[in-house]
């Protein structure tokens, strides 16, 4: 495994986590989705800085994507829906119980990608530790829901 990956993984749990607490405060003060719009407009200015640093100036590979196919492009919705479900959610039912939710989701749309092989991902099984670990999980975030 790469300590890289596991690094960032780790790192993007962390942001995350704050990104919920942080976001269902901003919601509360301008609006969800003042606070979606303007929580993306800081990312794509981010995001250009960084394709632009790391590619000496250059778009890179942002010219090939009309030639990739249109269901690629559901991550900029996906990532839509996340943010704006986190800043609604987190001020009416918490931080953790947001952040159980979410993972408990993920984790089930995960085994269900990897179970088929969706998005071109390797297929691999739903084993008996797997299948538990998401019924844990699931446990765990309908927990999190209590005061």
């Amino acid at each position: 495994m790469s300590g890289l990956a596991i690094a960032l993984a780790v790192l993007g749990g962390l942001a995350g986590s704050v990104q919920v607490a942080v976001m269902g405060r901003f919601g509360e003060r301008v609006g969800v989705f003042e606070a979606l719009a303007f929580s993306t407009a800081i990312q794509l200015v981010l995001s250009a800085v960084v394709v632009l640093a790391v590619r000496a100036g250059g778009i890179g590979g942002l010219r090939h994507v009309g030639n990739t196919p249109v269901w690629m492009w559901i991550g900029g919705l996906m990532g839509f829906t996340v943010v704006s479900s986190i800043t609604f959610a987190q001020p009416r039912i918490g931080a953790t119980a947001v952040i159980g939710i979410l993972i408990a989701g993920q984790l089930v749309m995960g085994a269900i990608i990897d179970r088929f092989g969706w998005f071109g991902v390797e297929q691999i099984g739903i084993s008996p530790y797997r299948a538990l670990g998401v019924v844990l999980l699931g446990i765990g975030a309908a927990l999190s829901l209590v005061r």
